[in-house]
């Protein structure tokens, strides 16, 4: 099965005409929900994601309050239109840890314990998938925190690299998911240098590792550029409304 799919032409190229180190088209939006404390939109190839942001506010139920620093939630949702074959509404085992693996990725971003008591609700809503959306979640939820004024060590972006006919591959997407030899989520912190996430699944050598890790960081750090722009003109629209 996995062998009839052609990934690579002869030129190199993908399925989609990129380059084994290009990153899909991606777009991030901030402060798309008026009724959230922070929101964020990202399109990153085919992929649509919304992310809002509540709090810190009281938690409830307040027994599953910790008294030293804020409890961070997050609901990593699958759109039932999102994928080509109608998706069941209700939570699937797959988006329950998707949900615990984009928590793990952005609390080591978040200085939870300046709000002992309290929750922090992520909500992520997968609107069109292609591939790559937990990564896709990361990176619009940490910009819709600190669009909601969480206090952050840094923002988290993250992107999946993989292994496709025998050669690394940076920002894979669905059909490279599918039918890839493997698949490495990457988070990082990027100002600090340091991984918040990693993941791997399928077959891949030490070497090739390494040099997976760096297609990623580089991905990654054109991914930061691109977080800080979207927050930076958010506010200077502010400013200019304001003025």
């Amino acid at each position: 099965m996995k062998g009839k799919i052609c990934l690579l032409n002869e030129e190199g190229l993908r399925i989609d005409g990129r380059k084994l180190d290009q990153l899909r088209p991606i777009k991030i939006e901030v402060g798309v929900l008026k009724n959230a404390d922070g929101s964020a939109y990202i399109e990153q190839g085919k992929n649509k994601i919304m992310v809002a942001v509540y709090g810190p506010r009281e938690l409830h139920p307040r027994h599953q309050a910790l008294p030293d620093r804020a409890v961070l939630r997050c609901r990593y949702h699958m759109a039932p239109f999102s994928v080509p074959e109608r998706k069941s509404p209700a939570p699937s085992r797959r988006e329950v840890e998707l949900s615990k693996v984009i928590r793990q990725a952005l609390e080591p971003a978040l200085f939870l314990e300046m709000f002992p008591r309290t929750s922090i609700d992520v909500f992520i809503e997968v609107l069109q998938a292609d591939g790559g959306t937990r990564c896709a979640s990361i990176t619009a939820a940490a910009v819709a925190l600190a669009d909601a004024g969480i206090p952050m060590r840094d923002l988290v972006a993250a992107v999946a690299v993989g292994k496709i006919e025998g050669k690394i591959a940076l920002d894979l997407n669905h059909l490279e998911d599918q039918y890839g030899e493997a698949d490495i989520p990457v988070a990082m912190m990027p100002g600090l240098d340091q991984i918040t996430l990693l993941q791997a699944d399928g077959l891949i050598t030490l070497d090739e590792l390494k040099e997976a890790l760096k297609l990623a960081k580089n991905g990654i750090m054109q991914i930061y550029k691109l977080q800080k722009e979207a927050l930076k003109s958010k506010y200077l629209e502010s400013g200019e409304e304001l003025g």
